[in-house]
């Protein structure tokens, strides 16, 4: 009787069993509500990571199918380039494509620079090319002017001995008349020929009258180059008109181009900085005239003119120090 009315009691509660289980059997309910939540709340966890990762999908989605279109579209470009009958031909060339204006104008300053350099170069070579390497020369024979000029080099050696490597040796002292450039042996022969035709030119011009000339103070150029001048005289007149003028116009005739005869001014070169580039570094950059001071009035002597020479410049000297002759004529 009293479990009858228990049951009625508990039947009465609201949520409450009208089996009673044993203590085994509710233990066994517990565990399976655990079981159940547990995975309940892995299967909410995993569809929360696979929701992540479809989002993640999403994002990367677009950034593949643009890719994906642009490499449609430019397979499609492709295909339709190679249908048209102008495929394996420059298409800016076909439909007279340029580029824009900007682009045109710098291709056209790189154009002209590079030109520009390319003639720079090319007329330097010219010039190069060019440059004198053979001259006409009355030599100087006369022993007195060569001691001369010898002693005074020894005095400024003696002041500054610096100096000593920008001396010339006397052997090659000469009067230069005419340089000039000969590029072939043809040019060379034709000089030579020019030279010996002057022979019977100059005897008539001096009229068998001999042509002295006296050497007479020390001059300078730019303070870089000292030489022995030229007394001031009728002499000099005749050399520049008639022995200069003479040659000139003989080498003119061949087709050999000579210097301008205007800039002539005889003198005898004895020294010179620029057989020595070393002076410069050491301080040597200008010729102080007081190492030649005493000889600025000094009479050196007389060369009478007897011989015209055709030197190179470029080949080896003779063993006393004068120029390679080519051709000389004997006045």
């Amino acid at each position: 009787m009293e479990d009858d009315k228990t049951d009625l009691v508990l039947s009465a509660i609201p949520g409450v069993l009208l089996d009673l289980h044993p203590a085994e059997d509710l233990l066994q309910h517990d565990a399976k509500i655990t079981t159940g939540a547990l995975e309940t709340a892995e299967k909410k966890c995993f569809s929360e990571n696979e929701n992540v990762q479809k989002e993640k999908k999403k994002r990367k989605r677009p950034k593949i199918k643009g890719r994906k279109q642009k490499a449609k579209a430019s397979d499609c470009s492709n295909t339709l380039l190679a249908e048209l009958p102008f495929a394996n031909t420059e298409i800016s060339k076909e439909f007279g494509i340029t580029s824009s204006e900007k682009g045109l104008k710098k291709k056209r300053k790189r154009k002209i620079a590079r030109e520009s350099e390319e003639d720079a170069d090319e007329k330097k070579k010219q010039r190069k090319d060019q440059r004198p390497n053979y001259f006409v020369s009355v030599p100087i024979t006369n022993p007195k002017i060569k001691g001369g000029i010898e002693a005074v080099q020894d005095i400024i050696v003696q002041k500054d001995h610096r100096l000593s490597k920008a001396m010339i040796p006397v052997g090659s002292l000469h009067i230069t008349l005419l340089v000039t450039h000969l590029s072939t042996e043809e040019e060379v022969n034709a000089a030579v020929c020019a030279l010996t035709e002057l022979k019977d030119v100059l005897r008539d011009l001096l009229q068998g009258k001999e042509l002295v000339l006296p050497f007479a103070g020390i001059g300078h150029f730019r303070s870089e180059v000292a030489f022995v001048q030229l007394a001031e005289g009728d002499h000099v007149t005749t050399l520049r008109d008639l022995a200069a003028e003479a040659v000139r116009k003989a080498f003119e005739g061949k087709g050999i181009l000579a210097g301008d005869s205007r800039a002539f001014k005889p003198h005898l070169t004895f020294m010179k900085l620029s057989r020595s580039p070393k002076l410069r570094h050491q301080g040597v950059k200008k010729l102080d005239a007081k190492l030649y001071e005493h000889f600025e009035r000094h009479r050196f002597g007389e060369e009478s003119l007897s011989r015209l020479d055709l030197c190179s410049m470029l080949k080896k000297k003779t063993t006393d120090g004068y120029y390679h002759c080519e051709a000389s004529v004997t006045l």
